[in-house]
C-alpha cells in the first residue's frame, strides 16, 4: 500500500474509531444527570465512558481474537449494524497490524476527534472526504499544499493561498484546500 493509501486508512480509522467508541460507550454508561457545579462538558459529549486509548491498553495483553471477542461483547455492540460491526473488527484488526508507534498516532488522534463536538467532527470529515475525492495525483498535490500552508502563521497562508504557486489549483481544490484549512485548528498536529 502506498503512503497515501495508508494516511487514507488511517484516517478512516482513526474516524470510525472517533465515532463509534462514543457510542459504545454511551449505550454502556448513559449520560447522566448534569452535575451542579461541573465546570467544563464532556469532552465532544464522548467524554462518558471509555475511549479507544483506554479501551486498548485495557485489553493491550490479549492476542488480536481475544480482543474481537471483548469488543463483541461490548454492551451495544451487538445493536451496531452488522456493516457497521464487521468495519469496526476490520479496524480492529487494521489497529493491531500497524507498528506501536504508528498505533499511538492513531489512537492519539481518535481521542482528538473524540474531543470535537459532533458538529466539528462532521466539518472534518467532510473536508477530508472532499480531500479522498479528488484524482490521486491531485489529492496527493493538494495534501503537500496543505501541510506546507498549515506549517505557516495562519496571517501568512491566505497571502501563500493567491500566490503564483497555488493559481494551478481548479477551483474544486481551492475549495478543499479553503475547507481543510478551516479545520485545521481542530486537527491533531503533526509531529
Amino acid at each position: 500500500m502506498n503512503c497515501l493509501g495508508t494516511i487514507r486508512s488511517v484516517t478512516l480509522l482513526v474516524l470510525t474509531a472517533a465515532v463509534v467508541m462514543p457510542v459504545l460507550a454511551q449505550q454502556r454508561h448513559p449520560a447522566p444527570p448534569p452535575a451542579p457545579q461541573r465546570q467544563m462538558p464532556p469532552a465532544g459529549g464522548g467524554g462518558r465512558g471509555e475511549h479507544l486509548a483506554q479501551w486498548m491498553n485495557k485489553h493491550r495483553n490479549l492476542t488480536p481474537q481475544q480482543q474481537q471477542n471483548a469488543l463483541r461483547s461490548e454492551p451495544g455492540f451487538q445493536q451496531l449494524p452488522p456493516e457497521t460491526q464487521a468495519r469496526v473488527m476490520g479496524r480492529l484488526g487494521q489497529l493491531n497490524a500497524m507498528p506501536p508507534q504508528q498505533r499511538e498516532r492513531v489512537i492519539n488522534r481518535a481521542e482528538a476527534m473524540e474531543k470535537l463536538e459532533p458538529q466539528q467532527r462532521q466539518q472534518v470529515r467532510g473536508a477530508l472526504s472532499q480531500l479522498g475525492a479528488l484524482p490521486t495525483e491531485r489529492r496527493r498535490m493538494v495534501a503537500r499544499a496543505f501541510r506546507d500552508l498549515r506549517r505557516m502563521p495562519p496571517e501568512q497562508r491566505q497571502n501563500t493561498l493567491n500566490s503564483p504557486a497555488y493559481r494551478d489549483f481548479t477551483p474544486q481544490e481551492r475549495s478543499t484546500l479553503n475547507n481543510l484549512m478551516q479545520v485545521e485548528p481542530m486537527l491533531p498536529q503533526q509531529p
